[in-house]
């Protein structure tokens, strides 16, 4: 019996079909990973974008008016740090910001025993992470507690409000108000020292040499 010389495709096929064959590129080509990838990203921009043609304008439903915050209705400001799903050790830390005045202080005497007691975390101005309204008037100051003792945040936001409260009871207390001692100001100091922006000149902690400052007499003197 002979043996084949030839394929079964090149013995039905002349031999210029079967060079056009082989020449010609294939209908159907698959496209690398990376062509997989961005097809795959445009679309999902492209889920998106139907979402927000579709979806979006069903929100209008929900839609509330924006009332500013109150300090009378909602006086303490609570912080709370998060990391967008990272694991930090700052997560369970919780601080809270209430100004003196909204407290229930009962006389002057509380208010000067409670800013005494609180020490440092007490200053004449907000915080500037606290979250006050730039408008809003000073009073008697703001007291800041902050507490990252407990894993839990409940348990640490727990812990300053109970401590706030303490806080309060001690000053209402009228044993002894310390009246003949004076608010220690020297954290307040130290801070607009260590920032350097201009406070520090003059010793005029929070309130800078401005144009207000300008004596009037040196004007020249406006023509009518």
């Amino acid at each position: 019996m002979a043996r084949r010389t030839k394929t079964v495709l090149e013995e039905n096929i002349s031999e210029d079909d079967l060079f056009v064959l082989l020449s010609e590129p294939g209908l159907v080509q698959d496209s690398p990973s990376l062509g997989h990838h961005l097809l795959m990203e445009k679309r999902m921009i492209l889920h998106y974008l139907r979402l927000i043609e579709h979806e979006m304008p069903k929100l209008v439903a929900y839609r509330q008016p924006f009332i500013p915050p109150n300090s009378k209705e909602t006086p303490i400001y609570v912080k709370e740090v998060h990391y967008q799903g990272e694991d930090h050790p700052a997560l369970p830390k919780r601080s809270i910001v209430v100004a003196v005045d909204d407290l229930p202080l009962k006389d002057a005497a509380a208010v000067h025993k409670l800013k005494l007691l609180a020490g440092p975390r007490w200053t004449p101005n907000p915080p500037k992470d606290a979250g006050v309204m730039e408008e809003e008037a000073w009073g008697n100051g703001y007291i800041k507690i902050s507490s990252d003792t407990y894993r839990n945040a409940e348990m640490n936001l727990k812990w300053v409000s109970d401590a706030l409260d303490r806080l309060v009871v001690e000053a209402n207390d009228s044993k002894d108000t310390f009246s003949d001692l004076p608010v220690d100001m020297r954290h307040v100091y130290a801070k607009v020292r260590k920032a350097k922006k201009g406070d520090h000149l003059r010793n005029r902690p929070l309130r800078p040499v401005s144009v207000a400052d300008f004596p009037k007499e040196w004007l020249p003197a406006v023509q009518s």
